[in-house]
């Protein structure tokens, strides 16, 4: 068996090709977990925390803004872009690293920052208070987070099995794969990666793990091997790994939770946009948005009408935004992106 140079047990035999087929020009894609990033020649400037995909969009709904706030603020690319509208920012992040780098990059004038999950009580205080008219987030995990092997979001060979984005703080993706049962392993794949497999997954993690607890991305990709077949490569990691992430960091209720509050703290005409890369993310946005923009939501059939009587705002897309094919060339993980706004009801 290959023996990881990073000190795990290595791939089983036939590993991903991570390296670009001989003839091309540029450098395949980083095996990760998920997310959007790439530098674009000729692009706003960015860091290389973080480079904010869909920046034309994020610019046209950001312009007339005041006070802007960044809830997923990464290295600052977005950030940058809302600051150089003329919005005062508010930058939030639940890594610490990212809000060192982008306080590194954008510096304390007219920016502000505060470190937490955007869903969390504290974030939610300092939002409100803020007042802002502009709310942005991009779902996506940082170029950072990604490349930094230690983090765990990668399947290269040897990535401890973490995923955490709260800098060490509670359970990883170790922890889950080797307590938690087949039936709720099998749920988590099955719901968060469109596993059709996802049973036979969950059996072949769990009788590994009667031999050795699972460690590094090499135990993980080495049963997806098992259960999905030898044909099975990095797409199939890379949603399989997502769906982890997605629990490790409980992003969907983080979503679920945030949302309603944020459009609270909007003030009368201001906007939210946000950008997800996963169905389950883009389904609650979707639906919240709907149901915002709706006069009545009492249940069909009801007589009489005991709710709000009047919509919250308007949806200001139709249908999301994607990426460009000039982006999607650039950057193949963009694909996935789609930007949804809204706009909270003017007073009157």
């Amino acid at each position: 068996m290959p023996v990881c140079h990073t000190g795990g047990r290595g791939f089983e035999p036939r590993q991903p090709r991570l390296n670009p087929p001989r003839g091309t020009t540029h450098q395949a894609p980083p095996a990760t977990a998920g997310g959007a990033f790439v530098f674009f020649p000729g692009s706003a400037p960015t860091s290389d925390y973080h480079v904010p995909v869909l920046a034309a969009a994020v610019r046209s709904w950001a312009e007339g803004g005041r006070r802007a706030v960044d809830a997923t603020v990464g290295g600052g690319g977005h950030a940058a872009l809302l600051r150089e509208v003329g919005a005062d920012v508010l930058a939030v992040d639940r890594d610490p690293d990212a809000i060192a780098a982008a306080r590194a990059r954008l510096g304390e004038d007219g920016i502000r920052y505060s470190t937490g999950p955007f869903g969390s009580a504290k974030v939610l205080g300092t939002v409100a208070a803020f007042r802002p008219d502009r709310i942005l987030l991009d779902l996506g995990v940082s170029s950072h987070q990604l490349d930094a092997a230690e983090r765990g979001f990668t399947f290269r060979p040897g990535a401890p099995l973490d995923m955490r984005m709260a800098g060490g703080r509670g359970l990883t993706a170790a922890d889950l794969v080797n307590t938690w049962p087949v039936e709720r392993l099998a749920q988590a794949f099955a719901e968060l990666a469109d596993e059709r497999r996802a049973k036979r997954l969950a059996q072949v993690i769990v009788k590994r793990r009667g031999n050795a607890p699972f460690v590094t991305s090499d135990d993980l990709v080495n049963a997806i091997r098992e259960a999905l077949g030898p044909r099975s490569g990095p797409p199939d990691f890379a949603r399989l790994f997502q769906a982890l992430r997605i629990v490790v960091n409980q992003e969907l209720e983080q979503l679920d939770l945030g949302l309603p509050a944020l459009r609270a703290a909007l003030i009368p005409g201001g906007r939210m946009a946000v950008i997800t890369y996963h169905s389950g993310e883009d389904r609650i946005v979707k639906h919240a948005f709907r149901e915002w923009g709706r006069r009545c939501v009492c249940p069909p059939g009801q007589p009489v009408c005991t709710c709000r009587g009047r919509p919250l705002g308007r949806v200001l897309t139709k249908r999301p935004v994607r990426p460009g094919s000039a982006e999607v060339r650039a950057n193949p993980r963009a694909r996935s992106a789609l930007l949804r706004a809204f706009e909270v009801a003017h007073e009157g």
